[in-house]
């Protein structure tokens, strides 16, 4: 089967960030599929790539986080046309798989399915343009109504949509009834995240101590709500506590978090230069508990975060400070604690109890740890999308997860 693999934003472990479409196109080779990957990059030319079998075709559509409305949209409409041009000489698939955001690649889904007869399979990692509506990115009236019918549009004309948690498919499903929606949340990679001892030379390294610690790798931008965390790192130091709030991530309000910390005259936070999973895997390493955290929006309670699924793949315990998808799971499966910004003493008070408990501690991540292997294993989410894609061949694996009912 050959399939065409669009994601805008396509990473390699060694890059580091969301290495999703990397994990999951590697997953279609080796079950022997012929994989075609379109992407962009930086540099102002076209490049090709041969990644563990995944034929790689980076097209030179600069963009960044800074820019604004207009440049934006520039830049997603000057990949839908390369990725158009490409297409047109690249062999004929079997059909498109196509990963936002953006949500104007779905474009490209349409374009293909009109003029080719291709069918496409979307998958949409966030809601767009709802998450910027409810932020406040996006007041227009007239460019909501064209952006919220542009989604229904690619929803209606995909074969079949896959959605990175159940609240994600519960918005689709209420949206275009029709479709047929598949849930392949994002996942662990159990082999390369594992609980481990906490390595004195990796303490060292880093100029840290074997104390109890919270980290957070991940975004640092206007909706991730990391500087939430500086409350409990406060009272922690006011009570004498001598544990340890670890960052490492990138973002726009990276400086403004650095900035916080430095007037709170904290002593207790480390903040660490953006890793790949590499870098990732070692700050989890050293520490007990993992901070998954947004900003107090429903639309960001429906996300599906790495930072999660990497810290159960290590065996961490969790703190959480939305009550969406992941809070469920934590609740449900027992991993850890939330974490209510407006009553920071009382979750400290908590986190008190499991930081002075051994025996506690090792229960939430032993719990992550089984939930991240019965049921967010990498090798399960690659299951899912060889059946989505092939179910004639591959629909007998298929197998409904025990996460769906705790939408």
């Amino acid at each position: 089967m050959r399939v065409i693999y669009i994601h805008q934003y396509f990473l390699t472990p060694e890059e580091g960030g969301a290495i999703r479409s990397y994990h999951l196109a590697k997953g279609l080779v080796e079950a022997d599929m012929d994989v075609e990957m379109i992407t962009a990059h930086q540099k102002p030319y076209y490049d090709f790539k041969l990644i563990d079998g995944i034929r790689v075709h980076y097209l030179p559509v600069s963009y960044d986080q800074q820019y604004g409305f207009l440049k934006r949209i520039r830049s997603f409409w000057k990949f839908i046309q390369l990725a158009k041009n490409l297409i047109n000489k690249l062999p004929r698939p079997d059909c498109l798989y196509i990963s936002s955001t953006p949500l104007s690649v779905g474009l490209i889904g349409i374009w293909a399915k009109k003029k080719f007869a291709l069918p496409f399979i979307f998958e949409v990692r966030d809601l767009w343009p709802e998450a910027p509506v409810q932020i406040g990115v996006i007041r227009n009236p007239v460019l909501k109504k064209i952006l919220f019918g542009l989604e229904a549009r690619i929803y209606r004309h995909a074969l079949k949509i896959v959605a990175l948690s159940p609240s994600i498919a519960n918005y689709i499903r209420k949206k275009t009834p029709d479709s047929t929606v598949v849930i392949i949340p994002n996942f662990s990679d159990l082999e390369f995240f594992k609980p481990t001892a906490k390595d004195p030379e990796i303490l060292v390294s880093l100029g840290l101590k074997k104390k109890f610690t919270v980290a957070y790798t991940g975004a640092i931008g206007k909706v991730n709500a990391v500087h939430e965390l500086l409350a409990l790192a406060k009272i922690a130091q006011d009570l004498g506590r001598d544990y340890q709030f670890l960052f490492m991530g990138k973002g726009s309000h990276l400086d403004s978090l650095i900035l916080k910390a430095k007037k709170l005259d904290l002593s207790n936070f480390y903040c660490f230069t953006f890793g790949n999973k590499e870098k990732v895997r070692e700050l989890l390493s050293i520490s007990d508990m993992a901070y998954i955290s947004f900003d107090n929006l429903p639309v960001l309670k429906t996300n599906s975060p790495n930072k999660f699924f990497d810290a159960i793949g290590a065996g961490k315990a969790i703190l959480v400070n939305h009550k969406g998808w992941v809070y469920d799971l934590m609740q449900t499966y027992r991993l850890g604690l939330y974490f209510n910004p407006k009553k920071p003493l009382d979750t400290f008070e908590l986190l008190d109890i499991i930081a002075q408990s051994p025996e506690l501690l090792s229960h939430y991540k032993f719990n992550s740890r089984k939930l991240a292997e019965q049921h967010f294993s990498k090798e399960m989410a690659v299951g899912r999308l060889l059946a989505v894609l092939d179910p004639n061949k591959f629909g007998k694996n298929f197998r409904d997860e025990v996460y769906i009912l705790t939408a």
